[in-house]
């Protein structure tokens, strides 16, 4: 009987800035096998840590809107007066090779890639409450205050559309939501649109005619 082969399942993640998703994704694809992540490309500046090509490709403002002229992003916004986006060809090329792909992407980006596509599996990453992500805002010591109350109105102009999402997860105990964040990803291999028909085809349908 021929291996079942399935095209990787598309995993989008949207979450405000400082509900934990970033560090939830990590966590995921290094404990479940077949799951990676796509790099964004951004315009900002590294953080302390962050390594080029592996948390995200950094460009200048110029390569980027190259890149948006090249037509080389599925999506791309401009999130706290910076430039994000997600890469045609790297997200193609891993889920072509039968890895599941995460998104680590705001909801403008998310909302562009849903009309493209259909069959990705969307999840919203709440804090468990706005004092909360407050809170881990402020103890992360990355940004001005200026820019955490910002950071704190966007939350709130994005919590406004998890409903776009087809799942929700509390970040308030970490393991609890890893536990869920992976039982979405699994299940998300099963599903119909994940089987290649072909499998189907010549696993059961021909041996059938014969």
């Amino acid at each position: 009987m021929p291996e079942r082969k399935n095209r990787g399942s598309l995993i989008i993640v949207s979450a405000p800035s400082g509900a934990g998703k970033t560090t939830l994704c990590r966590e995921l694809i290094s404990s479940l096998p077949r799951v990676r992540f796509s790099v964004s490309f951004t315009t900002r500046q590294p953080r302390p840590g962050e390594i080029n090509d592996k948390d995200y490709t950094f460009v200048s403002r110029e390569e980027f809107l190259g890149m948006i002229g090249r037509n080389e992003f599925i999506e791309w916004a401009e999130v706290h007066g910076s430039h994000y986006g997600t890469s045609r060809k790297r997200l193609e090329e891993i889920l072509d090779s039968g890895n599941d792909v995460i998104l680590d992407i705001d909801t403008q980006g998310a909302m562009q890639i849903k009309k493209r596509y259909s069959e990705g599996t969307y999840i919203f990453i709440l804090p468990p409450s706005m004092a909360a992500l407050r809170e881990r805002l402020e103890r992360r010591k990355t940004d001005s205050r200026k820019e955490m109350e910002q950071r704190l109105r966007t939350a709130v102009s994005e919590i406004t559309t998890y409903q776009e999402y087809d799942y929700v997860i509390i970040n308030d105990i970490f393991e609890k939501a890893l536990k869920e964040f992976e039982s979405v990803v699994v299940s998300s291999r099963v599903r119909t649109k994940a089987v290649d028909p072909l499998w189907v085809e010549e696993s059961f349908l021909k041996q059938e005619e014969n």
